[in-house]
């Protein structure tokens, strides 16, 4: 309310000061000055009042003030309602819609005050702003807030959720109790450590996380959370500190997510690449042991060849005898040991045949009772029917008793190794028969036991082991079609279970073999290498052979077209086009009954399949050589 009374002295500045302030009012252009008599009526107009409402001030001034308000507003009185509430309280402001001269609507904001003189009122002061402009940044502020919090409220793969400064709940969305259970009502107040398990909140894992967002702006991490019905996910979370203007901390954002399934497919993922680096490594290996063992081989047999020549030279020479022995028995160690590695990189070559496991598991047990020792028991445990699995009877007897000797020396102060077999449907080998071996023993560690299968590694000491034992295991399951597993744990023994696929009808074609006459026919030898030739043919030119000795399939080929050739003694692995196999299928379809016989300590092409040609493993003996000649003439 103004008063606008006057004092007698001071005439001339008073009214100096009053030219000086009509001059200020009417130059105001950001807002609109003007008064109104008692009754509403406009009786002066400043520049402001002409930007704003578009009423120049002849067209303003006299007219009454309620023309600048919406026809809605007129019929309800508002204007008359202003004027009253100004004469009886002195003033009066609000926030509403006002009319331009154009017709066009703004947002204004409205003071009116009351002016008195000696006790009467003489009419309104109003001043009314254009807050247009201010109001729409409000609302389009206010809707933004608005479809922010339907977005976060929306949001139900993510929990999105403020904490205060202390670390309490202060709202929640609906994926929040998606993710981890909690209605609104059961989780807003609480504090957000009991997402936590149990020893991480001992840890004081929840203040650490608080202190850190609130030191460095932000904190993330990965671990498992609880659900309210007490179950386990593994979440990814993310808190962020908020802070005012001024820099005070007035809270978290805190956004959780369930990773649960995203982290198995990341382990599985890493477990196959684990297996994949494991079957790489294993295949490099098999290539580089079986490579070795084939040169090895050609070696051997240069040896066991001509041993047989010594035997028949040093005959009354005692001293000269026990040297040839000495190195006939290390020969056939070393033929041995051969013959592991080339069952490990799944190159030997094998006679498979279909088997009865536990039938042969007891034809050889005997043998694994005495291999164990008087200190530890023999357990055998067979169901009433086991499937048959087509296996070589040798390796995999090797293989049984490889398995049986490695409990026994993991038991050094005796105990019980149990083995047994029964049919299971396995995962990656089908309808199958696991082969298990358990023992007693102290068990493996964790960082040995990706180890085990490796050739040559061994945890005995220099001089107990080759190292070779469950690599030989490892290479004919493989071989066999099957695979092996090994679990143990520290002070509970280990089990070593061999899976192998459920047998199949083989079928071995059976070619009739023409009957040698005699010990005197001629033989075509096809060895490239000069000294494992020479070596052989002393052995045949022994039994009583007649040898023609050709270095590849090619002239061989050329030499079986003259006359004389009784039987073919073919190497398997040959440089050429044509290797020792093939050049048996090519005199095959020439003369079908040309007996034929095969050598090798290697080969990958037999690595696979039934062959259908006899083989006679490198390094071989002379009475070897002689039963395997023997049976191309049954």
């Amino acid at each position: 309310m103004l008063d606008t009374t006057k004092g007698a002295n001071n005439t001339g500045p008073l009214l100096e000061s009053e030219r000086g302030f009509r001059l200020l009012v009417e130059g105001v252009i950001d807002y609109a000055i003007y008064m109104l008599d008692p009754g509403g009526t406009i009786s002066n107009w400043n520049a402001g009042a002409e930007r704003i409402t578009g009423y120049k001030a002849e067209e303003a001034v006299g007219r009454h003030f309620s023309n600048l308000y919406t026809h809605e507003e007129r019929d309800a009185g508002v204007p008359a309602k202003a004027l009253e509430t100004a004469r009886q309280t002195g003033k009066f402001d609000t926030e509403g819609w006002l009319v331009r001269k154009d017709g066009t609507k703004f947002m204004a904001s409205v003071v009116i005050d009351a002016i008195y003189q000696h006790g009467d009122l003489i009419g309104f002061a109003k001043i009314t702003r254009d807050i247009t402009q201010r109001n729409q940044a409000e609302s389009a502020l206010a809707e933004s807030e608005n479809q922010f919090r339907l977005l976060v409220g929306g949001v139900s793969d993510y929990a999105l959720f403020m904490l205060n400064p202390e670390g309490i709940v202060t709202n929640w969305n609906i994926g929040g109790e998606r993710i981890k259970g909690y209605r609104p009502d059961e989780i807003i107040g609480q504090h957000f450590s009991q997402f936590y398990t149990e020893p991480d909140r001992a840890a004081g894992r929840p203040a650490r996380a608080l202190r850190i967002a609130s030191t460095t702006g932000h904190y993330d991490e990965e671990g498992w959370r609880v659900r309210k019905d007490g179950s386990f996910f593994w979440a990814s979370v993310v808190i962020d500190a908020i802070r005012d203007d001024t820099g005070r901390l007035i809270g978290f954002a805190k956004i959780t997510r369930d990773i649960t399934e995203r982290r198995e497919a990341q382990q599985t993922l890493e477990r196959v690449q684990r297996q994949l680096a494991e079957s790489q490594k294993m295949d490099a290996l098999g290539q580089l042991t079986g490579g070795i063992a084939h040169d090895f081989n050609n070696l051997l047999m240069i040896v066991s060849g001509n041993i047989q020549t010594l035997k028949s030279r040093v005959e009354g020479d005692p001293k000269a005898q026990r040297a040839v022995q000495a190195i006939e028995t290390a020969m056939q160690r070393g033929a041995a040991l051969t013959r592991q590695l080339l069952t490990f990189s799944r190159r030997q070559s094998l006679n498979p045949l279909p088997t009865d496991i536990p039938a042969r598991i007891r034809s050889i047990a005997d043998v694994l009772r005495s291999g164990l020792g008087g200190a530890i028991v023999l357990d055998i445990d067979m169901p009433g029917e086991v499937w048959p699995v087509t296996v070589d009877t040798t390796e995999f007897e090797t293989a049984l008793l490889n398995l049986v000797i490695n409990a026994r020396d993991a038991m050094a102060e005796g105990g019980r190794v149990t083995v047994s077999a029964q049919n299971v449907c396995d995962p990656e080998t089908g309808h199958a028969v696991a082969i298990s071996v358990e023992d007693t023993g102290q068990g493996i560690p964790n960082d040995i036991l990706a180890k085990v299968f490796d050739p040559f590694f061994t945890t005995k000491p220099v001089g107990k082991g080759t190292g070779l034992g469950l690599s030989q295991v490892h290479g004919f399951a493989h071989q066999a079609g099957g695979r092996i597993d090994i679990e143990s744990e520290l002070g509970r023994g280990a089990v070593v279970t061999i899976y192998l696929p459920r047998a199949r009808t083989l079928n071995v074609e059976n070619r009739s073999q023409s009957r040698l006459d005699d010990a005197s026919d001629t033989i075509l030898l096809v060895e490239d290498n000069p000294d494992v030739a020479t070596a052989s043919a002393g052995l045949l030119e022994e039994l009583g052979y007649r040898v023609r000795i050709t270095s590849n399939a090619e002239t061989a080929l050329k030499e079986i077209e003259s006359e004389g050739i009784d039987l073919v003694f073919s190497d398997i692995v040959m440089p050429g086009k044509m290797d020792g196999l093939g050049l048996a299928k090519a005199l095959r379809a020439r003369r079908p009954d040309l007996p034929i016989l095969l050598t090798t300590g290697y080969s990958e092409a037999l690595a696979c399949g039934q062959n259908e040609f006899p083989i006679l493993r490198k390094p071989y003996a002379i009475h070897e050589l002689s039963q395997a000649l023997a049976k191309l003439c049954q």
